[in-house]
């Protein structure tokens, strides 16, 4: 779980630093203001769509990460019920 932590942490630096280059690259065009403004806000508009489908990721994932622990546990209940059960009956 660790490594995807690292995952998840490179994504989003890359991420940002994609969008602080756009955004620099923008600033330093020759065009005019209103095209200026244009750009940088569908760059924020990128970037945010990039920020909610990564949280969307790693909330689907602990999700799924919950669930596999839940249906662990349950096993685990599950054999320990049938293990005392053996006992009683032996």
């Amino acid at each position: 779980m660790g490594n995807s932590n690292n995952t998840g942490k490179l994504m989003g630096a890359i991420m940002i630093g994609a969008a602080i280059g756009g955004a620099l690259g923008i600033l330093f065009a020759p065009d005019k203001g209103s095209e200026t403004r244009r750009k940088i806000s569908k760059k924020g508009n990128d970037l945010t769509d990039a920020v909610k489908e990564k949280f969307d990721a790693i909330v689907d994932k602990f999700k799924k990460e919950v669930e596999d622990v839940k249906e662990q546990a349950n096993d685990f209940a599950e054999n320990g019920k049938s293990t005392i059960e053996r006992l009683k009956t032996s």
